[in-house]
């Protein structure tokens, strides 16, 4: 039984079958993703690994109850996370000092190469748009190819034909915008504004790390320092339980006394050991300062002894006028108010006319060949036609926007309020500016005055420590006020040390909060004192 011919009413139903079926399928795939997703929330999720154990993409799998209680909330090691970043290469028989520590961190630092990528980005930005004043040159080419063949059958006989038809259409064509009063200038202005705030924020990011890693050293120096007085603090609870025993061998001491004097030896080897872990934390906290990773060992110069100068407190008044023009945030943040202002120039201009120029060169060629069986002849006719065309044109034309829908209005509208925001946000910068400054004066200020009462109260009370020691070495003392002077001595020596690395951070505050902390101390470490 031979088959029925296709009708185009079957064809069609046909296809829209087809084309039901696929959208059913299409949409059983959106939900069966859903198990790519944890089976509960309650429940681990397994996730599928390749056979070197890297997490893939895929439905999670089941696992049984005991397992998941077993492996818990825990993922597979993933191989190709096993590596980690290595130690820096540093010379390990080299101390280094602050500005090598800066020099360190400004190259090794991720955060100074993401700001150099974002200036260089900023700069392409205004490069793109600098384009718009150049013409657009597009060529194009296109082939192409045809065959058709037939056959009719009548009473008297047969006959068939078959064509070719290919050839290639090549056209070269120019787009050139001659005049949009200003529009171009306006992006170009904006560009570039914003291209000076990121290489300012570059500017900026720098300045944030040499304050950080001066920070961070010098709180190691400050832990450091506190290590240095707990070990001497340690070193006179022996002297002071070595004159206990001795004492009491001889008869003049008691049993308190050397109790009281073992129970101060055990709080200083306490202190320590709380000591020697806060030098380990701020070494690790000045290490990360620096960018490099964390398994880097590189040995510290120490912390070059110098006195504060009187030159650091300078009137606040003297600081905000001088600095506030300097800062980093409030330059970027005047830049961006300048970009804000061209974006408003470049909305205006779209309701303006547009002068353009056009030109367009094509080439084509075409071959044609016919063969045709007559029913009647001895011969098959071959018709056989080639042809070319060229063609160009040049067109000056102007566009003149009429309705849009209100777009090009409301672009303007939303350019105007992200000016009048940036203005504002310049503004707010700036008192904020000037809040920062004030409270980073007033921070060194009370820094130095701090350093200042440690230094006396460490001279006093050392002179009492010594005092109280001799005497009850003498047996003309007691162990209480040998006690209580170490005690005191210590209490001193740590707050003489952390008013010190106080000031020196208040002091590299100041310099970030006035923009002038460029680089390290000229002198090595002491600080930014301006003599």
């Amino acid at each position: 039984m031979r088959a029925p011919k296709p009708t185009p009413r079957s064809i069609a139903l046909a296809a829209g079958s087809a084309l039901a079926f696929s959208m059913t399928g299409l949409a059983g795939c959106a939900t069966s993703s859903l198990d790519l997703a944890p089976p509960a929330a309650d429940r681990p999720w397994q996730p599928q690994t390749d056979t070197t154990g890297n997490i893939v993409p895929g439905p999670a799998l089941h696992i049984t109850d005991a397992r998941a209680k077993q492996d818990g909330y825990t993922l597979p090691r993933s191989a190709a996370l096993s590596s980690i970043e290595p130690a820096a290469a540093l010379d390990a028989n080299h101390a280094y000092t602050l500005p090598e520590l800066i020099d360190i961190a400004e190259s090794a630092n991720p955060l100074t190469r993401v700001a150099w990528n974002d200036a260089r980005n900023a700069a392409l930005a205004a490069g793109i748009a600098k384009t718009a004043y150049l013409p657009q040159l597009t060529a194009t080419a296109i082939g192409g190819y045809q065959a058709a063949s037939g056959g009719t059958t009548t009473l008297l006989g047969t006959s068939s034909t078959s064509a070719e038809i290919h050839g290639t259409v090549s056209v070269l064509a120019l787009q050139w915008l001659l005049f949009d009063f200003g529009g171009r200038r306006a992006r170009v202005d904006a560009a570039n504004q914003l291209s000076l705030a990121a290489n300012i924020a570059f500017t900026a990011v720098h300045q944030q790390v040499i304050h950080d890693v001066s920070v961070a050293y010098y709180t190691y120096e400050a832990a450091f320092a506190r290590a240095r007085t707990t070990q001497q603090a340690l070193d006179n609870a022996d002297g002071i339980l070595a004159a206990a025993r001795a004492r009491l061998k001889q008869g003049v001491g008691t049993v308190v006394e050397l109790a009281q004097a073992t129970q101060n030896r055990a709080q200083a080897n306490l202190a320590q050991v709380q000591a020697d872990g806060m030098v380990s934390d701020s070494y690790l906290s000045l290490v990360a300062a620096l960018g490099i990773s964390p398994l880097s060992k590189p040995a510290i110069a120490a912390l070059p002894p110098r006195a504060l100068s009187p030159s650091l407190h300078r009137p606040v008044d003297e600081i905000v006028t001088d600095a506030i023009a300097r800062r980093p945030d409030v330059q970027s943040a005047y830049a961006l108010e300048q970009a804000n202002q061209a974006k408003i120039r470049s909305a205006e201009a779209a309701f303006m006319p547009k002068v353009f120029l056009s030109a367009s060169a094509a080439y084509g060629t075409g071959t044609t060949a016919i063969t045709a069986i007559p029913p009647v002849g001895d011969q098959a006719a071959t018709v056989n036609l080639n042809g070319s065309r060229r063609s160009g044109s040049i067109f000056l034309g102007v566009t003149i926007p009429l309705y849009d829908g209100g777009l090009r209005s409301a672009v303007l509208m939303q350019a105007r309020n992200d000016a009048d925001s940036a203005s504002a946000k310049s503004t707010h910068t700036r008192d904020e500016a000037v809040r920062q400054i004030v409270a980073a004066q007033n921070a060194l200020a009370t820094s130095l005055a701090s350093n200042n009462a440690a230094k006396a109260l460490l001279d006093a009370t050392q002179t009492t420590y010594d005092a109280a020691f001799a005497a009850y070495r003498h047996g003309v003392g007691s162990i209480t006020d040998a006690l209580l002077a170490q005690n005191q001595l210590l209490a001193a020596q740590n707050a003489y040390a952390d008013s010190y690395s106080a000031a020196l951070s208040a002091a590299a505050s100041l310099a970030l909060a006035t923009g002038e902390i460029g680089g390290a101390p000229p002198d090595g470490g002491a600080a930014w004192q301006g003599d």
